[in-house]
């Protein structure tokens, strides 16, 4: 084998070993932190205090986080709520201030526990990791018209509660002529859609500017690393924003992109909220952070372009939507299509290569929906992905075969050739040649593995769908590493085990099926070469011990469909198989032994 294609082989091992090196010892140890720091966070609550956040065309409404907040409780019982309530989500419409900041997503739980709480997505104003909208408007150049602010309280009917078929009303007076309405409709599971409506009954006429809103105060654990994005996104004027919270805290001004159509706001590992302007109205998008003491604050939020001006005796409407729920792919392409909302899908985090997680979350989901169950899919789904490259692994295995056939071959020129390496080299290269081989043949296999594993990781990590989807037996989250560890051996010794430390049953499976299929290879002529791959299976048992459990499945599966190819592929071309015949020749301490 030449100095090149050793390189070559050699490059792939190494990175692998460092991506999963980065994980074992980098990813699931701050996973494990970032979990314990979100079951520790209580609710609190205040009033907001007013601000003022400048953008072209006038001013969107703001507020800062309470240095000291109260508990969430207390903040849901300091005002008049109106009720929400659907199969899809509960919570409350605060209505002094008109702020949508109390929803629950009644599909998802905390953990597996079907007995866990549910999550809290919103929450209002001044709670730790508080997350709330609100919609409205603001005066216009000119105009002094009194405005419902974050003290005004909303009339809604009596005993009215906001469900998916039954819209609500709101309705402020400011005295003075103007009537403000907004009618609040909840549907598409996640989907709220704001009609606000001024009703002009003083004698001169009115502009105003419609505004809208999404608040985020304190810094969210982020656990994306490099799989996907976490943070303030939107799709404005044709193109993606993505805004890490780092970066908007480092800027002095508010971003702002002037677009016609797309939305904007916050999206995490899951969930996201999102307002959407009418999208045929040019507005105006900001990004902003401020600090309200040692709390930081971020605030996405867009400002009309063009004023509403309402005549004596009229009434003006503007529509506006708010997503605000799990970022399902079917429910997110649904809304897209039905309300025309451009750019939602980028919602949902492909990545660069969504030339393949794409597709291949789309056949694992379709799998799924047959066998109802997203761990027997990705099995299946391996099973189409050898069938697809059969021919490919096919030629492979068949020039594998042939090296392993001239391995005798290959051992006599490193006898006869022992100080000279460069000689060796060129009698290896013209047995290649002459019996028709690729010393690389090897390698085809893993590049094709390689990209459908890492598209597989990303579905598994990004898609809501395989969060707390489960398995058989011990499997219960297939998005979480494998539960059990051989280092309390599996659960008999009443020792909860470290992350970096649970190698579990899956991992393990994948570890022996990784050897075995090592064994049919031909055996490295390089030394170090060969001392590497024989340490590969457990390098990558422990490394992939900390990766979701679906991916350790896969791999431990496609190893196994790899085996029985080759095998047969083998005995077609007349090598003897003879796993455990190799284990002195590929464990130096055992090799010793039998030579004394």
């Amino acid at each position: 084998m030449t100095y090149d294609n050793k390189n070559f082989i050699l490059a792939i091992v190494l990175s692998m070993l460092i991506i999963f090196g980065w994980q074992y010892f980098y990813a699931a140890p701050l996973q494990e932190k970032l979990a314990a720091e979100q079951q520790a966070q209580t609710g609190v609550a205040g009033q907001p205090a007013a601000t003022t956040t400048t953008t072209s065309g006038g001013a969107v409404p703001g507020s800062t986080a309470d240095t000291a907040p109260v508990n969430r409780e207390q903040a849901l019982a300091a005002s008049p709520r109106l009720k929400i309530e659907t199969d899809y989500v509960s919570g409350s419409v605060n209505l002094q201030g008109g702020q949508i900041d109390d929803l629950h997503l009644l599909r998802y739980r905390e953990t597996i526990d079907p007995k866990s709480p549910t999550i809290t997505f919103l929450s209002p104003h001044g709670t730790p990791g508080a997350l709330f909208a609100e919609q409205g408007f603001v005066p216009a150049t000119g105009t002094l018209a009194k405005m419902p602010d974050s003290k005004s309280v909303w009339q809604a009917p009596a005993g009215a509660v906001l469900s998916d078929g039954n819209p609500v009303t709101l309705t402020w007076d400011n005295g003075e002529g103007l009537v403000f309405s907004r009618l609040i409709e909840i549907s598409d599971q996640y989907l709220f859609t704001v009609t606000q409506t001024v009703e002009n009954r003083s004698e001169a006429p009115v502009a105003l500017i419609p505004y809208a809103r999404i608040q985020r105060q304190d810094t969210p654990p982020v656990s994306g690393f490099w799989v996907f994005f976490e943070g303030m996104l939107g799709w404005l004027n044709g193109s993606l924003q993505e805004i890490h919270y780092s970066d908007v805290s480092e800027q002095t001004e508010p971003q702002r992109i002037d677009t016609t159509g797309g939305w904007l706001g916050f999206t995490d590992k899951y969930w996201a909220a999102a307002i959407v302007p009418d999208q045929s109205k040019p507005v105006t998008a900001s990004f902003l952070h401020t600090r309200s003491g040692n709390r930081d604050v971020y605030q996405t939020d867009y400002l009309g372009r063009d004023a509403i001006v309402v005549q004596p005796g009229a009434s003006e409407s503007y529509r506006s939507q708010l997503f605000a729920g799990a970022k399902v792919v079917r429910t997110i392409n649904a809304i897209e299509a039905k309300h025309g909302i451009e750019g939602l899908n980028y919602m949902i985090d492909w990545g660069w290569f969504y030339f393949l997680t794409k597709p291949f979350f789309y056949l694992l989901d379709w799998l799924n929906g047959l066998v109802g169950n997203f761990g027997a899919a990705i099995l299946l789904a391996t099973v189409l992905v050898k069938l697809a490259v059969f021919p490919l692994a096919n030629k492979s295995y068949a020039s594998m075969s042939k090296m392993k056939k001239l391995q005798p071959e290959m051992e006599r020129l490193k006898t006869e050739y022992p100080d000279d390496r460069m000689k060796q080299q060129q009698a290896m290269m013209e047995l290649y040649k002459r019996e028709k081989v690729s010393p690389l043949s090897g390698c085809l296999p893993v590049l094709v593995q390689v990209p459908i594993f890492f598209a597989l990781y990303k579905v598994i990590l990004t898609s809501i769908e395989l969060r707390h989807a489960p398995f058989f037996g011990w499997v219960r989250d297939l998005s979480a590493p494998d539960p059990t560890s051989i280092f309390n051996l599996f659960g008999l010794i009443p020792w909860t085990v470290p992350q970096v430390l649970l190698i579990g049953v899956w991992p393990i499976i994948m570890g022996i099926t990784m050897w075995l299929q090592m064994r049919l290879n031909p055996t490295p002529p390089d030394p170090i070469q060969a001392s590497l791959f024989n340490w590969m299976p457990v390098i990558f048992t422990f490394m992939l011990g900390t990766f979701p459990a679906g991916l350790v499945i896969y791999w431990a599966w496609s190893n196994t469909l790899s085996i029985l190819q080759q095998s047969y592929i083998m005995r077609r071309h007349g090598v003897e198989i003879d796993f455990f015949g190799n284990i002195r020749n590929s464990l130096p301490f055992l090799k010793k032994k039998a030579a004394s």
